[in-house]
Parts: C-alpha cells; structure tokens; sequence
C-alpha cells in the first residue's frame, strides 16, 4: 500500500478560536475562559488527546478482530499535564506541551489475559497517533505573507 496523505485547513475566527477543516467536517477549537476563549470548542491539547483516543479505538478494534476475539465494550481515558510556563512566554526549563499522557483503556473481552497484554501491546505499536506522539516528528512552517492594499 502506497502513504495515505492527510490535511486539514484552518481559519483564525478570533485570537483563540479557529474553524478547522477535516474533509467535509468543520471543528472548532478553542480555549476555556481561563485561557483567553469563549469555550466555544475543546482547545489544542484536548483534541491531541481526542486523537489519540480515537486512533487507540480503531487499532483496538482492528487487531482484535485480527487476533479472533471480539470486544464486547472499550473505554479509553487519557489525561496529561502540562506547565503554562512556556506558552505565556515565562521562562521555564519545562517543555511547551505534556509532561506525559496516561491512558486507562478498560475493556470488556472474550480473551483471556495473555492476550488482551499482547493485544494492547499491539494497538500501541501500530496506532499512528502514539507513534506520533512517542517519537519525534519533523514539524516544518513554512510563513507565507499578504498584501494588504491601502484604501
């Protein structure tokens, strides 16, 4: 199978707010009133988290099925912290994003333990979005600039 490319476009609708894009599904993203936003949308890194769940859910479903079991229900739960610090422009030694993220994934299967380990220990080595986020990625912006005619 050859890359699967993926994009998404987005457009600023307020200092914190922006309308992202995602084939024919618009989301916002926003921030809580603490942060500057009207609340409006999760903010950045909960929608990390979102993604992370959502790939955990597909690659659990898919290897399970591979594996020959069926999962009767799954719930995932992440949570993560991170220090402000660097985002308010303070000085900190602290990294920008989490500090680390924790996943419960509670699952109610018909396989026994030994496979239910070697089933998780799958979904985390083929989810894209864990791999994303446990390894380094380049991130590369490019700044492209507009004119802007005077009236």
């Amino acid at each position: 199978m050859s890359d699967l490319k993926f994009s998404v476009s987005g457009r600023s609708e307020s200092a914190s707010r922006i309308a992202v894009k995602a084939r024919d599904f618009t989301m916002i993203v926003d921030e809580p009133p603490a942060l500057g936003g009207e609340n409006r949308g999760p903010n950045p890194v909960e929608y990390e988290l979102t993604a992370l769940l959502g790939c955990l859910n597909v690659m659990g479903h898919l290897i399970a099925s591979e594996m020959a079991f069926t999962i009767n229900s799954l719930q995932i739960n992440a949570s993560g912290e991170l220090n402000p610090d660097r985002l308010f422009g303070k000085a900190t030694t602290d990294r920008a994003g989490y500090k680390a993220i924790n996943v419960e994934v509670i699952v109610d299967a018909d396989a026994d333990q030994a496979t239910l380990d070697s089933w998780l220990a799958q979904v985390e080595n083929r989810c894209p979005v864990s791999d994303n986020l446990a390894n380094r990625t380049p991130v590369t912006l490019n700044l492209e600039t507009v004119e802007t005619v005077a009236g």
